[in-house]
């Protein structure tokens, strides 16, 4: 005998509720996705005039280039330290609240350097770089924003594109670097001042937009639903979750386990990429400027190597869902070394292989991020990810900050090309990580 219409619908009732909830996660899902790419499109003009101008603004002031790699160093630094705040705010509040803050602050902070080189401070301008540090950080923990609603096999996808977003506004800025300059100068501010100007309003712009449109909060969305998932399997309850209102941020917490061996290969890939890819980045303006290239060149090399450092991201979080994280970690450690070649051989005045060398540089970051992200976002839980994601970003940051200062101490005691070949050789290491992960596992 078939069944009852009364136990047929009853037994149906688990997975159309799971159903609904699924198209409904989804729905969400995307509208985040939105969301962050307009607040990343923002953020990454603001991200983009320190990489540009940062070390010649310190040249500038201090008279030196043997401290030029001071100002990423401070403001890699500062970030570390917004990493750790935007983390647990996260963790505590959502991820509205802590990315706007983390904006917020990095705006503040670009106010100071241009106050700072109105002024001719120069502790005020290591103190304003260090703020403006949270600015970096904020950019970077939004992609984990764009990944807290994905499903397992499009985590890679999703976190590509909270970066590809970056783009547009982190390849504009470089390429503003004279007419901002014109523009500062016309009001008696001096000309590498004209970015931070850029920055300032760029930031404050983006934690305006995520802070008034992320609705409902994606990370304590994920983590009610992780905890209703739950209940449902104890208590066989088949009611979907309702997500069409803003969760509580002092939501009960669903009891996680500790990261994962994952959360820290990733950490691994993502420090030795970052100390890689901001060392050589930090010097190159300076080395192009002792070449006699104008701020326009310099302004081009940095915007394509933005450009490549976000631009495939897409491309890139599909070959990290397809392929695999460990395949595109392995294929960072790669290209970051012909970068690395690549600048060391160039001669000083090459402009086209010095934009190669760039580009993959970029390149091999953006294949180290994804797949270091994913690794992480893999390796934990609704629970525990904000505080983790937190904590391991601010490593990736004292690694950009380590990479930054002691790169003008490099090129200061040698010259340029031993600090991009010593750059290529230390993405290396990271072979040995993926290589005792994958016995363990």
């Amino acid at each position: 005998m078939g069944r009852t219409l009364e136990e047929s619908s009853s037994s149906d009732l688990p997975e159309v509720a799971a159903a609904a909830a699924e198209l409904e996660r989804s729905r969400v899902h995307r509208r985040t996705l939105k969301v962050v790419v307009f607040g990343q499109v923002l953020g990454g003009a603001g991200l983009a005039a320190g990489i540009t101008v940062g070390a010649l603004l310190a040249e500038q002031m201090l008279g030196t280039n043997g401290l030029a790699g001071l100002p990423i160093g401070l403001f890699t630094l500062g970030s570390a330290l917004a990493a750790y705040l935007v983390g647990g705010i996260s963790q505590r509040s959502g991820r509205r609240v802590g990315l706007a803050l983390g904006f917020a602050v990095g705006g503040i902070g670009a106010l100071g350097v241009v106050l700072a080189a109105v002024i001719d401070s120069i502790p005020l301008l290591f103190v304003a770089l260090f703020v403006y540090g949270a600015g970096s950080a904020t950019n970077l923990q939004a992609r984990y924003a764009g990944a807290d609603l994905a499903t397992p096999s499009t985590r890679g996808s999703a976190i590509s594109v909270a970066l590809v977003s970056t783009t547009l506004g982190a390849v504009a800025g470089p390429n503003l670097v004279t007419p901002l300059g014109s523009l500062a100068t016309h009001f008696g501010l001096p000309a590498l001042a004209g970015p931070f100007l850029l920055a300032a309003v760029a930031y404050g712009a983006a934690g305006a937009v995520l802070f008034v449109l992320l609705r409902p909060d994606p990370l304590l969305l994920a983590r009610r639903l992780e905890q209703e998932r739950v209940i449902a399997e104890i208590t066989d309850d088949p009611a979907p979750p309702d997500l069409s209102t803003e969760p509580p941020a002092d939501a009960v917490i669903v009891a996680g386990e500790r990261p994962g061996r994952g959360a820290h290969v990733g950490a691994t890939v993502m420090v030795l990429t970052q100390i890689t890819m901001v060392a050589i980045m930090t010097m190159t303006p300076v080395h192009m400027r002792e070449h006699h290239r104008d701020l326009g060149d310099v302004g081009m090399v940095i915007g394509l190597h933005i450009a490549a450092m976000y631009l495939p991201s897409p491309l890139t979080g599909l070959l990290v869902d397809r392929l695999g994280r460990t395949v595109m970690a392995v294929a960072s450690g790669g290209v970051l070394l012909a970068a690395g070649v690549t600048a060391a051989a160039a001669p000083g005045d090459s402009l086209g292989l010095t934009i190669v060398a760039l580009v993959l540089l970029g390149l091999g970051w953006n294949f180290g991020l994804i797949a270091g992200t994913a690794l992480v976002v893999d390796a934990t839980e609704p629970a525990n990810r904000s505080s983790t994601q937190g904590r391991i970003d601010v490593l990736v940051a004292l690694a950009g900050a380590s990479g930054g200062v002691l790169s003008g101490v490099v090129v200061a005691a040698s010259d340029f090309p031993t600090l991009a070949l010593g750059g290529g050789l230390l993405s290396l290491l990271l072979l040995p990580a993926l290589w005792w992960a994958r016995r363990r596992s």
